[in-house]
């Protein structure tokens, strides 16, 4: 399957435009996670990444979380070839768990240093997350967990067929 880039709008970032190796950047955006009926976090000190083909991942200071809510994933670690090696959290509520709802680096490469225990959420097993109040969709697939907004366009990676992207 080929892709093809859709031109942006005003406002709009093509994730065609974003770098590879990606990049971390500082964000004041409004940022929220609820899950199991919990705001989870809110923050303004977010970091964002931002890799060829993926819509942002957002990334919450520790300090700006219901820390509570977290608890270790056993045996829960993948690698990536740009941050290094990343740990999960499962996240409970009174109404509600999920495994592996969450992510972190507890020791990033020194590249992405500053992402140290700053924690991810997958938009697709929250009861919602938001950017300056705009509700995200999921990135497609269950791996990425890419938060989609009306300023970021695609195509995106992570459905079916786009592996070899």
């Amino acid at each position: 399957m080929v892709h093809q880039r859709i031109e942006p709008g005003p406002g709009q970032e093509s994730v065609w435009d974003y770098p590879r190796p990606p990049r971390l950047e500082d964000s004041e955006k409004r940022i929220k996670v609820v899950f199991g009926g919990v705001t989870i976090a809110y923050t303004t000190r977010a970091k964002r990444v931002l890799e060829t083909s993926h819509p942002p991942v957002y990334y919450i200071p520790p300090e700006d979380i219901r820390t509570e809510h977290l608890e270790l994933a056993e045996g829960g670690r993948s690698f990536c070839e740009w941050k290094g090696v990343a740990r999960y959290y499962d996240l409970a509520t009174d109404e509600r768990r999920e495994r592996r709802a969450a992510w972190f680096y507890p020791s990033p490469v020194p590249a992405y240093a500053s992402l140290r225990d700053y924690v991810a959420f997958y938009p697709s097993l929250m009861d919602g997350c938001w950017v300056d109040g705009e509700k995200v969709e999921a990135q497609e697939g269950d791996f990425y967990g890419g938060w989609v907004t009306s300023e970021v366009i695609g195509p995106f990676k992570g459905a079916p067929g786009t592996r070899g992207w």
